[in-house]
């Protein structure tokens, strides 16, 4: 196991350089005009150019820039936003609460619904209920997030609203130390919004994999020594078929924690995701660097986690 770690953490480091050096040439080697001007972005003034080119050596060789890029990302640090004159890390740190909320109860959510349909469909398939979680995905996968988004904020915010009833806000976010009950009834309508889409595919996933493990020997084997289907079903089979779900689940957790951009525009959360929508709009290249590199980070941390689990949930999985 101990190598196994040590092995995943040395190719997540090396895809986290590929992935460096990608958004280096990007906006370093092939973006058009003055490099520090880009950085600094619009109404850049000559003094903030000059500063902008002496932080990032942009009068030095491409490979001393570069090399001075990653030793600053060794050291924790994404760079110096010169619109908002703070350094990158402190702006997404501040931020990162805000998505962490979000996508982490939005996960909670959306596992808790789409898991059990998948199950309930996959164990009478072609049945009502089949047929109905079917529905429910097809439902589900066919309404964008910002769709599901904008009808929840018309129900229960607008239309309560008029009647006088104050359930649930239309936007802003507060900490959850500041307040556990505010934090939970400001997050949602967003957790609701994320967790529809997300629950569809997963009760799709969840099903199509459950009926194929049900049809492996062991689990005929299983049903011959009399184990009742219950048993069977959650026991033996449900562990094997939560496999390509936890993949998912840490591809979809790592994405969202680099940013649910579209969520957290329609319910006017600041978080990292509107982070990045501002800093394209006014052209903070620095600040769009550090979302891609933060997203990067804990997708490969996410993908790790994930292997890790395989051998946890499935005996026939080991880590060599």
């Amino acid at each position: 196991m101990g190598r196994f770690i040590v092995r995943r953490l040395m190719f997540g480091v090396i895809v986290l350089l590929v992935i460096s050096f990608a958004v280096f040439a990007l906006f370093f080697l092939l973006a058009p005009g003055d490099p520090a001007a880009n950085f600094v972005g619009r109404g850049a003034t000559e003094q903030s150019i000059q500063e902008a080119r002496e932080r990032y050596g942009l009068d030095k060789p491409w490979y001393q820039q570069y090399g001075q890029y990653v030793g600053r990302l060794v050291q924790g640090d994404l760079g110096f936003s010169f619109r908002n004159r703070e350094p990158v890390r402190d702006t997404l740190i501040d931020r990162l609460p805000v998505t962490a909320s979000l996508a982490g109860g939005a996960a909670v959510l959306w596992l808790l619904v789409g898991i059990p349909i998948g199950i309930l469909a996959a164990t009478k398939p072609r049945s009502l209920r089949d047929r109905a979680a079917t529905f429910f995905a097809l439902g589900g996968l066919s309404m964008p997030t910002f769709v599901v988004g904008l009808l929840l904020l018309y129900l229960f915010f607008y239309r309560l609203t008029i009647a006088g009833v104050d359930a649930f806000p239309g936007n802003g976010y507060v900490a959850l130390t500041q307040d556990p009950f505010e934090w939970a009834r400001h997050l949602i309508l967003p957790w609701i919004a994320l967790a529809t889409v997300y629950a569809a595919q997963y009760s799709r996933i969840t099903r199509g994999s459950l009926l194929e493990v049900l049809g492996e020997d062991y689990i005929r084997t299983a049903r011959a020594k009399g184990l009742s289907e219950r048993r069977v079903t959650y026991r033996h089979g449900l562990r094997s078929a939560l496999t390509p779900v936890v993949t998912l689940l840490g591809i979809d957790l790592g994405g969202l924690l680099g940013g649910a951009i579209v969520t957290e525009a329609v319910f006017g959360l600041g978080g990292i995701g509107q982070a990045a929508i501002q800093a394209v709009f006014v052209g903070d290249l620095p600040v769009i660097f550090g979302t891609v590199m933060l997203a990067a980070f804990f997708i490969v941390i996410s993908s790790i986690v994930v292997d890790i689990l395989y051998a946890v949930l499935d005996s026939r999985v080991r880590l060599a």
